[in-house]
């Protein structure tokens, strides 16, 4: 699917053992410097914190069916959403698709036998397990209640919850993140197989290795930001709070510098995945391939410019906020592209609707409504009035949860019989696709309403007036929590009693289909030799099955 290939000799199944089976026993897991192992440890992982994140979401929108709320006190409702942000954001939407389909797939995908440091990708999964402890380990000693943003002063001076293993746990973390988009950076630059140029590169490497420069440049940013709101908390050291020579809108401009970018870490792998998956199920080459590449790196490089459109109600300069509204507006350009890009190459095409690309279709429908609402937040008259409502939780919603995780779910659907050998129940994937878009719509698109209404976010009691809407979303809640629970049985489930997959049960293009399902150990017995462009689903023999 991805870069076309032929010379590639034919490795009979059996001939290497795959990575499943090379070894028994936990040990050989922990201690395992294989990508594809590795990739199933963070799939595993990462799973884990999503259902914990996941379970604070449940509780918050239990708590909204009732104006006066029915179910916590504010102080522990400003623990569940702080809680809820932290894990949703740092250990689940960051990591998510390159440590999980990001290890397992660039090797494969470029030709290579592994990463080109394996050693430091297992180290990396350590440190995120390591930070993910430290987070869990704040929950279960009463939580945090700073909001996920960590703001000061209020974090470095007077909650009294567990900020510092909270803090901490992000700042580990981010090391695991650092690492990750080292070993990505260089096993693409110098472990292509012959014959793969950048320009038959697949769409989903340009989007790992955009993700790897914003990881490697901005990471360090929120590192050095939450040790130094650290020391100030410990020793009292005035860097943000005004009470002690402080400033805490220091804090905001070096939080937003990481997390604005931050947001297309989660997002732009997703877009990777959606132009592997529409390319593959309407049968045609990519509509745009350079163009959807370049985009990527746009994307990367003007992310850190615009950090400052978070902050156009903290009193800066009417100048300052000017200059990054248009850059704000500049940055959804190669976003479009890509979206017209996609819908160009579904035109005409020779469509099939399987589960992946309902997922894909669905990304493209709800990433179009979450990047268009966010035209309104860049703009500073619409931002005044939407700041710090609910029509900002909806936009970053449909972008993150309604863009990140349905390519995420996509991508895991396409490439499970990759990874696991096994082919999953179709209809029961389809019905879950189905109940996760109704789902998310009925949960995020009334909170727009809201927004727009003046409901305030992170606020625990609400105007009786404001009751009915907030019913419909803690209900599409439910559905939506549904639709999550459903692939993780039937994908369980096919692991042990689905049926064997070939090796290329999609008819897809690409490298990683010229291998056994799961792949051998060594991906190759011999590095394939790359003669076709990307996606030349035109002159393509490879029938599905």
């Amino acid at each position: 699917m991805s870069t076309a290939t032929m010379d590639v000799p034919e490795v009979p199944t059996g001939s290497r053992v795959n990575y499943l089976n090379a070894q028994y026993g936990v040990k050989s897991w922990l201690l395992t410097t294989d990508h594809k192992r590795i990739a199933v440890l963070y799939l595993v992982s990462i799973t884990l914190m999503f259902f914990v994140g996941g379970f604070f979401a449940v509780l918050m929108r239990l708590h909204l069916i009732e104006p006066q709320g029915a179910l916590v006190q504010p102080e522990t409702y400003n623990k569940l959403f702080t809680m809820h942000g932290v894990i949703m954001v740092f250990f689940f939407l960051v990591p998510s698709i390159p440590a999980t389909l990001g290890n397992f797939l660039v090797p494969l995908m470029i030709g290579a036998r592994d990463l080109a440091f394996p050693k430091l990708n297992l180290l990396s999964w350590y440190i995120y397990v390591v930070g993910a402890c430290f987070t869990l380990y704040a929950v279960i000693s009463g939580g945090v209640d700073t909001g996920w943003t960590f703001y000061t002063p209020y974090s470095s001076s007077f909650s009294h919850t567990s900020v510092i293993p909270t803090a901490l746990g992000v700042f580990i973390t981010g090391f695991s993140s650092i690492l990750t988009g080292l070993n990505f950076v260089v096993t693409i630059h110098k472990m292509r197989a012959p014959g793969l140029t950048w320009f038959r590169l697949p769409l989903f490497i340009w989007a790992i290795y955009a993700t790897s420069i914003i990881f490697i440049l901005g990471t360090p940013v929120i590192a050095i930001t939450l040790f130094l709101l650290g020391l100030e908390r410990l020793l009292h050291i005035g860097i943000f709070d005004p009470a002690i020579g402080g400033d805490p809108i220091l804090f905001q401009h070096l939080f937003w510098f990481y997390s604005h970018p931050a947001v297309y870490i989660m997002i732009l792998p997703g877009m990777g995945v959606m132009s592997e998956l529409v390319t593959c199920f309407s049968r045609k080459r990519i509509f745009g391939y350079s163009f959807i590449a370049f985009s990527s790196l746009a994307i990367a490089i003007i992310s850190f410019l615009v950090w400052g459109h978070h902050m156009f109600v903290t009193g800066q300069s009417i100048y300052a906020g000017l200059i990054f509204s248009v850059l704000s507006f500049l940055v959804a350009i190669p976003s479009a592209v890509k979206v017209f890009n996609w819908t160009a190459t579904l035109y005409k095409g020779s469509i099939s609707y399987d589960a992946p690309m309902l997922y894909a279709l669905g990304f493209i429908g709800l990433f179009t409504m979450g990047g268009l609402t966010g035209l309104f937040l860049a703009s500073l008259a619409t931002d005044v009035h939407l700041n710090g409502t609910y029509f900002i939780v909806a936009h970053f919603h449909y972008i993150m949860v309604g863009g990140a995780v349905m390519a995420y779910l996509g991508g895991i659907h396409f490439w499970w019989p990759k990874i696991t050998g096994r082919l999953y129940p179709d209809g029961w994937a389809r019905f879950a696709a189905l109940v996760i878009f109704v789902g998310f719509n009925l949960t995020f698109f009334p909170q727009f309403m809201l927004g727009y209404l003046g409901m305030p976010r992170r606020f625990a009691v609400y105007p009786a007036e404001f009751q009915v809407l907030n019913v419909m979303s803690s209900a599409g809640a439910s559905i939506l929590g549904i639709g999550y629970l459903i692939p993780l049985i039937y994908l369980t489930w096919s692991m042990r009693y689905g049926p064997a997959a070939g090796p290329n049960p999609w008819g897809a293009k690409g490298l990683e289909w010229t291998t056994p399902s799961p792949p051998p150990t060594e991906n190759f017995e011999e590095i394939p030799v790359v003669t076709e462009d990307a996606y030349d689903y035109a002159h393509s023999t490879v029938t599905r099955g």
